[in-house]
């Protein structure tokens, strides 16, 4: 069904590299640790993709805002 108690997503961890790849998990319906190795030259590479105020940014058609209003974290309708 689509009501209040219904599961949409079921949860779970994972570790993801600084470019996008998982390289851990998911680790779903069991308790655990997940580790991995991280190469963090690739963190600048990473950057690169997410630019949104420096060289690469388009302020003509991009802009950045951060909403620090207190909101729910779902709401129903019915």
């Amino acid at each position: 069904g689509n009501g209040k108690n219904t599961i949409i997503m079921n949860g779970g961890s994972c570790i993801i590299s600084p470019l996008g790849k998982v390289i851990a998990g998911p680790l779903r319906e069991k308790s655990g640790i997940l580790t991995a190795q991280v190469d963090l030259n690739e963190i600048i590479k990473g950057q690169y993709d997410f630019d949104v105020k420096g060289h690469y940014s388009r302020p003509d058609i991009f802009k950045l805002s951060i909403n620090e209003k207190e909101n729910k974290p779902a709401e129903y309708e019915s």
